[in-house]
């Protein structure tokens, strides 16, 4: 861990990297739409149906969300909610196990260039910790970067809200100010998310979900062509400091 008062690194602005996984690091290949299908289709929605599009419509829209927050949203009752979730994250990880999934080109190696530049890098997400792991184990990336969060690290709130931003402050004590936090990811979630913690950066990359408007209307300060392009970001925007 690194001691938040220590001046070593002192030309790293930004000590502390909080990226998304799916859309930003991780692409899944449309695998959030076939996991909620088989998920909505075990609680009664009929494919095909106008209910089951309308659905799928506001998964697609609320990308980054912590899921069961969606499934709340959808399904009316907490059990329906949580049944709902169970589901989709049994499907996800057995389409997860199907070999269904790569990093993002890039992804790695600038992972690797932000730790090797003295950032402490963490990955987030909004599904559950198992759907996380299974995530991790697929790409290999275990001992990737030093710390991983998903919203039941954080109390339960995902995204938008800026617990998992600031949960990686408080567990890695990278950074004494949240000025010097960097949090990059393909959604709207992810940018307000981002910028309700106070980050310094909170870069929108086009790999995922939400375009550039979507992305600069919630928050992004620099939106990016991928993941690839933050080091680079980082680095410049310190050489200008």
């Amino acid at each position: 861990m690194n001691n938040p008062t220590d001046n070593s690194s002192s030309n790293t602005t930004y000590r502390l990297v909080v990226l998304d996984m799916a859309g930003t690091t991780v692409a899944d290949g449309g695998l959030v739409d076939r996991a909620f299908e088989r998920a909505a289709e075990r609680l009664g929605v009929e494919p095909g149906s106008a209910d089951h599009a309308a659905k799928l419509r506001y998964v697609r829209d609320t990308m980054g969300e912590s899921k069961i927050s969606v499934f709340r949203h959808l399904f009316g009752t907490e059990e329906a909610a949580r049944q709902a979730n169970t589901a989709f994250e049994e499907a996800y990880g057995e389409l997860v196990d199907g070999g269904l999934i790569a990093e993002v080109p890039g992804a790695r190696k600038a992972i690797e260039e932000l730790r090797a530049a003295g950032r402490t890098v963490v990955l987030s997400t909004g599904f559950a910790r198992v759907t996380q792991d299974a995530i991790l184990d697929a790409l290999g990336w275990r001992d990737l970067v030093e710390l991983t969060l998903c919203p039941a690290d954080a109390g339960g709130r995902g995204r938008p809200y800026p617990d998992m931003v600031l949960a990686a402050l408080l567990r890695t004590g990278a950074v004494d100010d949240v000025r010097h936090v960097a949090v990059a990811g393909d959604t709207a979630y992810d940018m307000l998310s981002g910028s309700r913690a106070g980050a310094g950066v909170v870069a929108g990359v086009l790999t995922g979900a939400h375009d550039r408007e979507a992305l600069s209307a919630n928050g992004a300060t620099d939106v990016l062509g991928s993941v690839a392009e933050l080091p680079g970001l980082l680095d410049a925007r310190e050489r200008r400091a």
